[in-house]
């Protein structure tokens, strides 16, 4: 009965360890993807927010409050 529950102890506790390695690499991995969405948005962004468009909005906004502030 001993050998028997140590035996199947020791092969719950060798998967845990097995599926814990297995999963090492997945982290890497998706902290890899989550840099180069971040990147893909800040370039997006960085576009709009330099766009002729947006540039004159903010400087219509930025000069409606230095009209007003005088």
């Amino acid at each position: 009965m001993y050998k028997a529950v140590r035996a199947r102890l020791r092969v719950l506790v060798c998967g845990a360890a097995r599926a814990v390695r297995r999963d090492a690499g997945m982290v890497t991995s998706e902290y890899a993807m989550g840099i180069v969405a971040a990147v893909a948005f800040a370039v997006v962004l960085y576009k709009v927010v330099t766009g002729d468009q947006v540039s004159a909005e903010l400087q219509a906004i930025v000069q409606r409050a230095l009209d007003e502030g005088a």
